[in-house]
């Protein structure tokens, strides 16, 4: 799963590393940064859409947890933070929206608690999920638009944008380097995009879903297997505490 990550570029950064343009609702406001992004917080997305028959790409902010176009109460969005891989083009939450409103989600890196032990009390020691380099790193995901209906049409306020974060097995334990160590810290993992993948997921002209869904879990361990993992420490758990010292490698619990 991936339920805590770190967002703190500024918008011409992000609107540089992902070549794209402030969507309307961020014109003459920058993105607020944060150390400690939590399910139901607004964060940003890059997304394409067709304008005069040409892909415009974009950066957005939605709503952390889909709700789909169909539903009732937008608190549904609560528990779709992430998507499965494995099943996104069947669930009635997600299959529209793979189909047609794919985005992808920037991050600095994600964090990933560890437990020691069987049982529910066993500690967990926190470890932020980077890349080496300290770039910036791009995961699949979806989004939706949904209307409430108690906003009369035309009223500011009337349309929520909302997204989640495209999951998959993580690699095998065993495997060698990073990746195992991938495998041993949770069985799973947002999925990152490589450049051309990013392109491919964007791209509003894909409709066939399944094949884009197989190319980017395909694509996904090469990406991870420059990532690093560093032990952090207990304050992150907590999402009132923010700010870059939650980043600061610590010495591990175990």
């Amino acid at each position: 799963m991936c339920g805590r990550y770190v967002m703190a570029r500024a918008s011409g950064d992000l609107m540089a590393e992902a070549d794209a343009l402030l969507g309307e609702q961020l014109e003459g406001r920058d993105l607020h940064p944060s150390w400690n992004v939590a399910p139901t917080s607004d964060v940003p997305i890059v997304l394409e859409r067709l304008v005069d028959g040409e892909a415009r790409r974009e950066v957005h902010v939605a709503h952390w947890g889909l709700v789909p176009r169909w539903a009732e109460d937008p608190r549904i969005g609560v528990r779709a933070f992430n998507a499965r891989s494995e099943t996104v083009t069947e669930k009635p939450m997600f299959r529209s929206a793979v189909v047609s409103r794919r985005c992808a989600v920037p991050m600095d890196g994600y964090y990933e608690w560890k437990r020691q032990g069987a049982g529910r009390s066993a500690a967990k020691q926190p470890y932020f999920v980077h890349p080496e380099g300290g770039g910036l790193s791009f995961f699949a995901g979806l989004y939706e638009w949904w209307r409430d209906p108690e906003v009369a049409a035309g009223e500011p306020g009337g349309w929520m944008l909302s997204t989640s974060i495209v999951t998959m097995p993580s690699p095998d334990p065993g495997s060698g380097g990073v990746l195992g160590d991938l495998g041993r810290l949770h069985d799973r993992l947002p999925v990152p995009l490589s450049r051309e993948g990013l392109a491919g997921w964007l791209d509003p002209a894909g409709r066939e879903a399944s094949p884009l869904v197989e190319r980017i879990r395909a694509e996904a361990y090469d990406v991870a297997a420059s990532w690093r993992l560093d032990p952090v420490g207990a304050a992150v758990g907590n999402v009132r505490n923010d700010g870059p010292g939650l980043i600061e490698p610590v010495s591990a619990l175990f």
